[in-house]
């Protein structure tokens, strides 16, 4: 049974391992980064099972990735394979909620149910359309580290890809707060 979390958990879970990424390199370089960021996630996923006697499947799903593409560059040094990070886990969330949709169900619903109350269809529409951002944003990002610079790419990634996420929530609010009025109606 999972403890209730402290309010500072997520935020530190989520936002850490990116800003110990982003002191890495620039205190360092690449693979500097790509240690921090080794580190800062096992850190992250460690508290999360210590505190909450969980982890949730995305952040665990992104700590393998960060484990085997982190081990990969520093291995190999190879920065490709930490630049193909971001591909790989957009990649993976868009198949997990597309193809979830195919087989009938809507996983961002019991994620964000407690927010919003929406109608099935509505759910459809919000997941089929962040799959299709997840897609994106992983063709963005395989665009983007092809072609500039490694500084261009880290801000990129840190500050970029965030944008764009928080950019595409905000156009989704008219949709949700619509859907949501016709949910409590």
């Amino acid at each position: 049974m999972s403890k209730p979390a402290p309010p500072w958990l997520k935020p530190f879970t989520d936002y850490g391992p990116i800003a110990a990424f982003m002191a890495g390199y620039f205190t360092g370089d690449l693979m500097t980064a790509t240690v921090w960021l080794m580190v800062a996630t096992a850190i992250a996923v460690i508290l999360s099972l210590v505190i909450e006697r969980r982890v949730p499947w995305m952040p665990l799903t992104t700590a393998i990735i960060v484990g085997v593409f982190g081990g990969l560059t520093l291995w190999l040094k190879d920065e490709s394979f930490i630049k193909m990070k971001p591909t790989i886990i957009q990649l993976i969330f868009a198949g997990v909620l597309l193809g979830g949709l195919a087989f009938g169900k809507s996983f961002l619903k019991p994620m964000l149910q407690s927010a919003w109350t929406l109608s099935d269809a509505a759910w459809r529409t919000l997941t089929f359309r962040f799959g299709l951002f997840f897609i994106g944003t992983a063709a963005l990002n395989e665009v983007v580290w092809r072609t500039q610079s490694t500084d261009f790419w880290v801000t990129f990634k840190v500050f970029g890809l965030m944008g764009l996420t928080l950019l595409f929530f905000l156009a989704q609010t008219p949709f949700i707060l619509r859907q949501n009025k016709a949910g409590d109606a």
